[in-house]
């Protein structure tokens, strides 16, 4: 395996610029990525990140929406964007002769979208219809529940999408001076892989990106794990629910070892719950277990769909699998949930889009980007006993419960919790 030859610049700005070249590819994927998202915004900004990442899309003062569009793909690339809890991200894919192009519009939406009234207005009904969506969706729903559950009363419970009464009282105004407030060179990161030249994006980025506000946002409220229950009844043919616990944060020396867990846990058809759940007893079609890390938090949580029927008998069976799990890890499953991560991670560096996600994400949360000898040598580090001691930590937190669809037989979280008194 060859070295990565990852470089990293900081312009007078404060702006990085991260770059990780790939022999034998025509192609760069590049992007900027920024360090804010739902997480920033106050109770009466909920959405307001999500409908910034569309509106940068509606235009600038040089291009329409449709030539923002089509100046990409009439060179046969790709645009794109998303916002997450703590992430906003912004991303081409053209091949290398284009990458001043790529460059050039990226830079475009960032520092010179219109935020045209006529379009604002068009584009919060569409967001409108998104947050529809989504609440007519129990898979995307169920999700959002849980967070609220999580983190209640906070930032980072509140739904990405935003709520509606927000995202319709949006104006221009509160728009361009959170853009300005959250969008600031020092929190901001400039990434490419494959066919890319570190010093010729280092000059293209240094013109292109030379009117950005200097300095950081303002540091993330500290996240509040709090543990409860969100349900919703519902007229489905299923029950949905996630059931979690406290996690570990991105830069937890547990990280690794929760990724383990979560993977011979419930991380595949090969895992404990998929077993005993799915394929001995029936009880559901899907269940997973997974892992969300944020800056200085995150959680662990399992999600189930069931009959109405069949939710009785399957809430027992979790919930001793979970009490049981500790102290019965074997050998075998460890080693087969660290060769499924090690093997997601170089799986991921074949990919130009992947590594250039995965540099700018470690230059957001850590500062640098760690090699992929650093990587694998975390998850080899990791053995039985740290999945246990970690496990027994992390099941005797709180539980989180989130529930959707007839719910007259789920038990309630106090009685679930019961169930799992280590």
């Amino acid at each position: 395996m060859t070295e990565r030859d990852i470089r990293t610049t900081t312009l007078p700005s404060g702006l990085r610029v991260v770059t990780d070249p790939m022999a034998g590819v025509a192609s760069v994927a590049l992007g900027v990525w920024i360090g804010a998202g739902a997480r920033c915004e106050s109770v009466e900004e909920n959405g307001v990140s999500h409908l910034i990442e569309h509106m940068l899309f509606k235009g600038t003062r040089r291009r329409t929406a449709r030539e923002i569009a089509e100046v990409i793909e009439d060179v046969g690339g790709q645009i794109n964007a998303y916002t997450s809890r703590e992430v906003t991200a912004y991303y081409v894919r053209v091949l290398q002769d284009d990458t001043a192009l790529g460059v050039d519009v990226l830079a475009d939406l960032l520092q010179d979208s219109a935020f045209d009234e006529h379009e604002l207005k068009m584009e919060r009904d569409v967001i409108l219809q998104e947050i529809g969506q989504a609440r007519d969706t129990p898979d995307d729903l169920i999700f959002d529940l849980f967070q609220a559950a999580a983190y209640p009363d906070q930032p980072l419970g509140r739904p990405v999408l935003g709520r509606p009464e927000v995202v319709e009282g949006a104006t221009r105004a509160a728009l361009l001076a959170y853009r300005d407030a959250q969008y600031r060179a020092g929190n901001m990161v400039v990434a490419a892989s494959g066919a890319i030249e570190h010093d010729r994006l280092v000059d293209l980025a240094a013109r292109a990106f030379d009117r950005l506000p200097t300095g950081m946002r303002a540091p993330f409220s500290p996240a509040v794990y709090g543990g409860g229950e969100q349900r919703d009844e519902r007229d489905l043919e299923q029950v949905h629910f996630v059931l979690g616990f406290r996690g570990v944060g991105l830069a937890d020396p547990d990280y690794y070892a929760l990724s383990i867990l979560s993977g011979l846990f419930g991380g595949g058809m090969s895992s404990r719950l998929f077993q005993e759940i799915r394929e001995k007893r029936g009880l559901v079609y899907a269940i997973d277990s997974m892992v969300s890390a944020y800056a200085d938090d995150g959680v662990i949580a399992v999600y189930a769909g069931t009959g109405e029927d069949k939710v009785g008998e399957l809430v027992p069976v979790l919930c001793d699998e979970i009490v049981g799990l500790a102290g019965s890890i074997r050998e075998d499953e460890v080693a087969r949930a660290r060769a499924q991560l090690r093997a997601s991670l170089l799986m991921g560096l074949e990919s130009p889009g992947a590594r250039c996600e995965q540099i700018a994400q470690h230059t957001l949360s850590y500062g640098r980007v760690k090699s992929v000898d650093e990587l694998l040598g975390a998850v080899a580090a990791v053995d039985r006993n740290a999945i246990a001691r970690l496990a027994r930590r992390l099941f005797a937190t709180a539980p989180a419960l989130a529930a959707l669809g007839p719910l007259g037989r789920l038990e309630p979280l106090s009685a679930i919790s019961r169930r799992m008194a280590m």
